[in-house]
């Protein structure tokens, strides 16, 4: 069922690495130049293009299991498969970030590096409320 708790979850996820990462920057350089998810795809670096891509690969992975509700269990390994790309995600913003530190000029991190933080909590929630749900369905099916 589409009402359900998770899929609040899931939508919320899906918005912030589709959505939110062309108004949250990642990090501002000693210039003052803001730099977005998406000036990624404009860089030199194949890391992070990578990285991009990976905040819509996990937009896509949230948003189709939005969808997947009658099968619940494919819908938590989407989830599991968003959490495992996050983390990834987080491994290479958390490699730039430190990079970033060792400038010889002062440069800030941005609240975008964030993103998969909050993504990853959303999903374990939307997971945990699958699980839940899966219990209830076996449970139920075992009094019949």
């Amino acid at each position: 069922m589409i009402q359900r708790i998770q899929t609040v979850y899931l939508v919320l996820a899906s918005l912030l690495s589709g959505g939110l990462i062309f108004v949250l920057n990642l990090w501002t350089s000693a210039e003052g130049i803001n730099f977005f998810v998406i000036d990624s795809f404009y860089s030199e670096s194949k890391l992070l293009m990578i990285a991009s891509s990976l905040f819509f690969v996990s937009a896509i992975l949230t948003f189709i299991a939005i969808f997947k509700f009658k099968n619940r269990q494919l819908q938590f390994v989407l989830g599991r498969l968003a959490i495992l790309t996050n983390f990834i995600l987080l491994g290479i913003l958390v490699y730039f970030s430190q990079n970033l530190s060792g400038e010889t000029e002062v440069s800030e991190k941005g609240i975008g590096l964030l993103i998969p933080i909050f993504t990853i909590v959303l999903v374990v929630l939307a997971n945990k409320a699958i699980k839940k749900d899966e219990e209830l369905v076996k449970s139920v099916d075992r009094l019949r």
